[in-house]
């Protein structure tokens, strides 16, 4: 058994056969399904059921994966070390963010980053829920997960937690006239006979959208979406007023969109996640500027 055939293996199961492996390892077929031949003879199991050109994984193919996920964690772990012994110039970094989290706290966390490692490579990886963070730092997909959850929830038992911060919810409109006028927060009562934008149930944003539905009269939902991206397109283009999250204040305020806080208790705590035990120079030194405060002073401590 070789690296070459572990990496092999992992490819076809994360790409779903041998043909979409070979294209993203860039090499021909035959390379592969020769590796895969011989990890099935070292190893004295069967990996693959093999009908036509489709490959179903057998009981041992399954036992497999935890395992040479963690040999190719264990080489790329060992690999970053020895690269940053002289300083972190380089190396490879793979986050999994929910798609609120990536335009902020994200977004400005890899920018602070990259202006004091500037040879490092940022991979985020785009994960539609809390759950495939979760997933895909069990599997070795990313390193580094981030994600909200409920302020109330508690964070997955198995990972290191460490906060980022604790966003609150906001109103967001094309016209300022469709809001009351004023700066404080808005109390739900005051969007009487609004048109919301909202998020899908069960969601944090859909949460406290139903909290200004059961209060102000005459409101209700024009627009439900399950795409995040498209609800500042959906005011722009006049649809009604969104509840967002409060990552998406710079995005709103950029597009010249009028924003409110919104007065719900409702509130999201934004973690940075990892499996336990040792972690790259890179995800280390970027926990490290997730937790210092913008000029770079007084980490907090992880969980």
């Amino acid at each position: 058994m070789n690296l070459r055939q572990l990496r092999y293996f992992l490819a076809v199961v994360d790409k779903g056969g041998v043909h979409r492996a070979a294209e993203a390892l860039f090499v021909a077929q035959p390379s592969i399904s020769q590796a895969l031949r011989g990890l099935e003879q070292d190893l004295g199991a069967t990996l693959f059921h093999r009908t036509g050109r489709s490959l179903m994984l057998t009981a041992a193919g399954e036992a497999l994966i935890p395992a040479a996920r963690e040999v190719m964690h264990g080489v790329e772990l060992a690999r970053s070390m020895v690269d940053a012994v002289e300083g972190l110039h380089s190396g490879r970094l793979v986050i999994s963010s929910t798609p609120s989290q990536a335009a902020s706290p994200l977004a400005p966390l890899v920018g602070r980053f990259l202006q004091r490692y500037p040879g490092v490579q940022i991979v985020v990886k785009a994960a539609a829920h809390r759950d495939d963070v979760v997933s895909a730092l069990r599997v070795g997909e990313a390193e580094l997960g981030l994600m909200a959850r409920p302020a109330n929830a508690a964070p997955p038992a198995e990972l290191t937690v460490q906060p980022v911060e604790v966003q609150h919810y906001l109103c967001v409109a094309r016209d300022p006239a469709a809001m009351p006028a004023g700066s404080n927060p808005l109390r739900p009562e005051e969007l009487a006979g609004a048109r919301l934008i909202v998020g899908q149930p069960g969601t944090g944003v859909r949460r406290a959208a139903d909290l200004v539905l059961a209060a102000a009269e005459g409101s209700r939902v024009v627009v439900e979406i399950e795409s995040r991206e498209a609800l500042l397109p959906l005011v722009l283009a006049g649809a009604g007023i969104a509840v967002v999250a409060e990552g998406f204040r710079a995005a709103a305020e950029a597009s010249g969109l009028t924003v409110r806080d919104l007065d719900v208790p409702e509130a999201l705590t934004v973690d940075l996640m990892h499996r336990r035990g040792p972690i790259s120079p890179a995800a280390q030194a970027f926990l490290a500027v997730a937790a210092a405060d913008p000029d770079g002073s007084a980490p907090c401590a992880p969980c």
